[in-house]
């Protein structure tokens, strides 16, 4: 959309030009949505902090990007999909259980299936998910804590997915080689409004 520009370092407006700054520092580049989140300061300092936040979870590097690739695909993010595709490779989850998410298959290990199937009914029931569903995701060896740790990434992840729907992110060719194209149920929900 052209009221959403791809910001560079430069065109960026001054309250995002540090957050930018301190990205490309540390990832080498800038993602596409934190170029486009770059419009509203605020909202790239909220998914900035955020991220820091959920960084800090008693969830395994690899489980949380896996809170986040789910929620990414549940809400038909593909700019998303491809960079929490990226980041498991990066912290190196199966990537037999990266492609079971990416393809709507079941995830080939309990624990994260049950992680992924909590995280799934987070988003899809948004967070009415019932006694039970707790219950199964506390039986596979998760914490309370970690109830409220799939929280903050499904937060993260509605921040960023709804951004990237509103704002049409093109994918950063650094991402390419995850591009992911939603499909089916999804689709239909990406386009009905």
């Amino acid at each position: 959309m052209s009221h959403f520009p791809l910001h560079t370092l430069e065109t960026a407006p001054a309250g995002a030009q540090p957050i930018l700054n301190g990205v490309k520092a540390k990832m080498g580049f800038v993602p596409n949505l934190l170029a486009k989140l770059a419009e509203a300061p605020v909202a790239l300092e909220a998914y900035t902090t955020l991220s820091g936040i959920f960084d800090k979870a008693s969830l395994a590097p690899g489980e949380r990007q896996l809170v986040l690739l789910t929620s990414a695909v549940e809400n038909a993010c593909e700019f998303c999909v491809a960079a929490h595709s990226a980041g498991a490779k990066r912290v190196k989850v199966n990537p037999q259980v990266v492609s079971a998410l990416r393809e709507g298959k079941t995830v080939p290990d309990a624990r994260l299936k049950a992680l992924t199937d909590f995280t799934r009914a987070v988003v899809q029931e948004r967070g009415w998910v019932g006694e039970q569903k707790v219950e199964g995701f506390l039986a596979a060896g998760f914490t309370p804590q970690q109830v409220l740790e799939v929280l903050v990434g499904v937060t993260l992840k509605t921040l960023s997915n709804y951004a990237n729907h509103i704002v049409d992110t093109p994918l950063n060719a650094e991402l390419a080689g995850e591009k992911w194209s939603a499909n089916g149920a999804a689709a239909v929900h990406r386009h009905a409004v």
